[in-house]
């Protein structure tokens, strides 16, 4: 496979050839003795317990001139990328006259997995034009770091370097490689790799699952997990993520009960993914099951786990027991704002919208800030209660008050009160003064406050909008045809409806079929018209 240079990173020194380079970490003993030479350096390997001491020391270590020994430093850099300074880590690398590849590999791995992921890919470029070269343990940090930033021109750049220096054949870097053209969606490249490997490699397998699967190719993913003779619950998450992504929930059901026969104890990626589903096909049931087995298992709540919970009990219409949640999770500290705007947006939704207003005006003493999602289950709450004046102030305080910039799906919502509340023209104008272009969801709402109020005219506007936004969405003109026989006789209304599907005809529309499901047994049976 031909690679094009790394744009960006200078190519890897050249190791100096005339002489023999010496180890720069000497034996197990030798480095031990050298620790309990030192005052400084016993304490920072013994009692060392935050960046405030470390710092103390380090200060004396470069007072001292040991602050240049790799294994001195080596020591500082592993105690501050353990979760405290990574920052100050990074700056012991750039500042120290010999850096080893433990301290360069220590320092990108921190970066590549925090918040910058830029600077992993940085500090890699600077260990590049270095002494010191990369080698197995470097490369699987920078492949996530490009894998983070979706940068996969830079990633396949990294795998012809990889190629370069002998390292591709590495299981733990090809796993790295493979991993990074799955998170950015090149499925043929990893697949490519895949059937490089010699032997059966369980994380190989997981990461092509994943590949294929955010390719669509579900199908070809399952190919793969049935093929593989040992799995792991990694495995089993993959697949069912898989069958989720695709929105094929009955068989990530069928493949949950399929994990738990072979005897799998499902991690939280598991449970959170057939919650997902269950609440998706209105599964309660199992939904319910579900939560009995985290309940019984002791299964580690998480703001995830609790959020997801919240929301399959708000989607298959048990509002109350997703409250009992929802409270149970606010006295142990698990709710976090996902949690609060999941239960507010259900509340909302099922008519609730005192108790969702509620919540809302009790979010700041508790320490949360609202985001563009709370705002969507505040303007939803209002919008259903029939209160635009409340919705526009709501819309409104949200930039001025909340530093929340309003979204499409804002205005949408928006929109949506005014025309329930039959202000039509206001919803209208409210259309037409927004900073983006409207979508057709957004249409749609006016669409809808048109027919529910019987306004032909202003319907038919915002019928030809909405059928320009999206020329395939058939709902747009069966809501026109309402709207133009709402006023009419029936034979207007036949006459309505005849160029209606004249019209989609045209334009090689077909009417989605009518679906609906109900469970029974935990079983969860589907109806089409």
């Amino acid at each position: 496979m031909a690679m094009a240079p790394m744009h960006g990173c200078p190519s890897p020194a050249p190791t100096p050839t005339t002489a023999a380079v010496p180890p720069l970490l000497p034996s197990s003993a030798s480095i031990s003795s050298f620790i309990a030479s030192d005052p400084a350096l016993t304490l920072l390997h013994t009692r060392c317990a935050s960046m405030a001491h470390l710092r103390q020391l380090h200060a004396a270590l470069v007072k001292s001139g040991l602050a240049k020994d790799p294994i001195a430093a080596s020591r500082a850099v592993s105690f501050c990328c353990a979760g405290r300074d990574v920052a100050y880590a990074e700056r012991i690398v750039r500042h120290h006259p010999r850096p080893n590849s433990f301290m360069w590999n220590t320092v990108i791995r921190a970066l590549s997995d925090g918040a910058r992921p830029e600077a992993a890919v940085a500090l890699f470029a600077e260990m590049l034009a270095s002494p010191t070269p990369p080698e197995r343990r470097t490369l699987p940090s920078v492949f996530a770091a490009y894998a983070r930033l979706g940068r996969a021109r830079a990633g396949a750049a990294l795998h012809g370097m990889a190629l370069k220096l002998g390292l591709a054949g590495d299981a733990y870097v090809r796993n790295a490689a493979i991993a990074m053209y799955a998170s950015c969606a090149l499925a043929d490249e990893a697949v490519a790799l895949f059937d490089q490997c010699p032997e059966f490699d369980v994380v190989a397998c997981n990461s092509v699952i994943v590949a294929l699967a955010r390719a669509g190719r579900v199908d070809d993913a399952r190919a793969v997990f049935d093929g593989m003779p040992k799995r792991t619950v990694a495995t089993w998450s993959a697949m069912a993520s898989a069958y989720a992504r695709a929105s094929r929930r009955g068989e990530a059901l069928a493949l949950f009960s399929a994990m738990q026969k072979a005897g799998v104890e499902p991690n939280t990626n598991v449970l959170i993914t057939v919650l997902g589903c269950c609440a998706s096909l209105g599964a309660l049931e199992q939904g319910a099951w579900v939560h009995e087995y985290i309940d019984h298992h002791g299964v580690s709540m998480n703001a995830l786990v609790v959020t997801a919970l919240i929301d399959m009990y708000c989607k298959c219409g048990a509002i109350d027991k997703a409250r009992e949640v929802f409270d149970s999770a606010m006295s142990q500290g698990l709710a976090k704002l996902s949690s609060w705007n999941s239960m507010m947006q259900g509340l909302a939704v099922h008519g609730r919208w005192q108790e969702a207003i509620a919540l809302f005006s009790e979010l700041r003493s508790h320490g949360l800030r609202p985001d563009n999602v709370t705002f969507i289950a505040i303007l939803t709450a209002y919008g259903h209660s029939g209160m635009p004046d409340e919705a526009k102030a709501a819309f409104a305080s949200m930039a001025s008050e909340h530093g929340v910039e309003p979204g499409i799906e804002h205005y949408g919502c928006l929109v949506d009160a005014l025309a329930r509340a039959g202000r039509l023209q206001e919803a209208e104008d409210a259309i037409l003064a927004m900073p983006m272009a409207p979508d057709a969801a957004v249409w749609g709402a006016l669409l809808s406050g048109c027919r529910l109020h019987g306004d032909a005219d202003l319907g038919a506007r915002a019928a030809r909008e909405a059928v320009r936004c999206d020329p395939r969405d058939s709902g747009a003109y069966v809501l026109a045809a309402s709207v133009a026989a709402v006023r009419g006789r029936d034979d207007d209304a036949g006459r309505a409806a005849a160029g209606v599907r004249g019209r989609m005809r045209e334009a090689g529309v077909g009417k989605v079929p009518g679906c609906s499901m109900i469970e029974v047994n935990g079983v969860v049976h589907e109806f089409v018209s």
